[in-house]
Order: structure tokens, then C-alpha cells, then sequence
């Protein structure tokens, strides 16, 4: 799996473009057409914890978990600056682990398209099954094939901010459907030079039937696959999916009467 290491500290300034609020507003839109009205969330690969924050200000119980301990450390400031209380945790997605259930589940910004093996897919699913509420929600948005084979390909791009610069450059593997990303950033020291920070993330682009089967192996019935932020069905060239599947899960009951979920 793909990690965030100079990236964290760049990560905010170049997803600027990230509507956090539009995002939080469609996933409550998304979670009552569904008929889910629970409020205790988990934000899965939460990042330096934007949507999480969003989601916090309009009434969300939130819980965040993510790998990088420097992501974390930028979801903690801006969630004391707000005033939030958001119980952040560092875990890998494979080994998720809470200390109870959640009503529902978000993962966003094609987080999940970074698992670049099925088996691990599985493994992520299986434990979202163990702490999504039986009949809860997991709601998750992937890049399509499409997106890596014509638009992320082996494009080249230049963001420049005003601290710092980054040259971004892809290769499109298409044996194994992933689309390797290297950063570079650079950025001007006071007497006038350049640090040049670089980074590699990769991304796997899974086709449509591959995600239902992998949510079906661990007790999740999907309901629907959106296009980017809407209710419509995505056509063949849209960039992004949006799944909305149900943890079918049945809650068993202990020795002492109380429920217990077992996935």
C-alpha cells in the first residue's frame, strides 16, 4: 500500500479544489436516500482530516483512522482550531480495529484505488464488516478504469503555490492496471535555493465487477453505484464511481443477552 510521506505536508494545498463541504453535504443527502439515520461515522484514510471536520460541524459523530501519523497530526490541529471533538486513530486499513460499532462507514478521494491487491481489498472489507452496525451504510467513491487509462495515463502536471512547486508524472502500467505517480516538490529556502522532496504513490483501477464481488465476499450488498457526487448511473466514461453498500451482517446474541456483531 501506498504511503503519504512528504506528501502530508503538501497534501491540503493541492486538493484545494476539493469541495469538503459539497462532499459532506451529498454523503448526508446519500445516507438518508438510503434510509440510514445513524450519526456515528467512521472517515476511513481520512487524511489531514477535511471531510472529517466537515462532517463534525454538521452534527456527525466522527471517527477518523488513517496510516500517516503526519496526516493525523494536521486532522488534530484543524479539529482543535474548530473546536471538534473527533477521536482520531492511526491504523492501517487492513488492520482496523475500533472499540465499537459505527452506524456507517465514508471513504473518499479514491483512497481504496491505493490497495493494490485484491486480497487486501478483502481484508479491509471483512473488517468493515465487523464494526459497520449490521444494516449500516459504507459509502466509497473509486477512480474507474477509465479515469487511469485516458485521463491519468502518463500525464504530466505542474502545480505551482506560492511556498512551494510540485511536478507530478505518472506511468501507466496496463498489465496490472496501476498508474504509478511521482512528486516532486520543491521548495525556496530563505537564502534563495531549492529542497526538492520527492514521494511515489500508486493506484490500482479495479473494474466494476471486481468491487461487487469483493463486497458480497464480505456481507456487503451494494445498492447502488453513483457517478461523482450525483444519484445518476455512470456512463462509460465517467472518472469516478460512488458505491453505497449495506453490511448484511446479522447481529448474534451472547451468553449475557447482549448483541454482538461478528461479521
Amino acid at each position: 500500500m501506498s504511503g503519504y510521506r512528504d506528501f502530508a505536508f503538501f497534501y491540503d494545498a493541492l486538493t484545494q479544489d476539493v469541495d469538503y463541504d459539497a462532499w459532506a453535504d451529498y454523503l448526508l443527502k446519500v445516507f438518508r436516500r438510503h434510509g440510514c439515520a445513524g450519526r456515528t461515522w467512521l472517515d476511513l484514510a481520512c487524511g489531514s482530516g477535511s471531510l472529517s471536520l466537515a462532517l463534525a460541524r454538521r452534527g456527525m459523530d466522527m471517527v477518523g483512522v488513517d496510516a500517516s501519523p503526519d496526516m493525523l497530526a494536521i486532522a488534530g490541529e484543524k479539529a482543535a482550531q474548530d473546536g471538534r471533538d473527533i477521536l482520531y486513530l492511526c491504523q492501517d486499513m487492513r488492520q482496523l480495529d475500533l472499540y465499537g460499532t459505527v452506524d456507517g462507514a465514508v471513504c473518499l478521494l479514491d483512497s481504496l484505488n491505493h490497495v493494490l491487491h485484491t486480497r487486501d481489498l478483502r481484508e479491509i472489507f471483512r473488517r468493515l464488516g465487523l464494526f459497520i452496525a449490521p444494516g449500516g451504510l459504507l459509502v466509497f467513491d473509486a477512480n474507474t478504469p477509465y479515469k487511469h487509462e485516458n485521463i491519468l495515463g502518463d500525464a504530466a502536471f505542474v502545480f505551482e503555490q506560492e511556498d512551494f512547486m510540485c511536478v507530478w508524472r505518472n506511468a501507466y502500467m496496463a498489465a496490472r492496471h496501476q498508474t504509478h505517480m511521482q512528486l516532486d516538490f520543491f521548495v525556496e529556502q530563505p537564502d534563495g535555493q531549492y529542497v526538492r522532496y520527492t514521494d511515489e504513490v500508486r493506484e490500482r483501477a479495479y473494474a466494476l465487477s471486481t468491487w461487487k464481488a469483493l463486497l458480497a465476499a464480505a456481507g456487503f450488498t451494494v445498492e447502488a453505484v453513483y457517478g461523482e457526487r450525483c444519484f445518476s448511473e455512470p456512463d462509460a466514461t465517467a472518472q469516478r464511481w460512488v458505491f453505497v453498500a449495506r453490511n448484511q451482517a446479522i447481529a448474534q446474541r451472547n451468553d449475557n443477552g447482549n448483541g454482538e456483531n461478528n461479521g
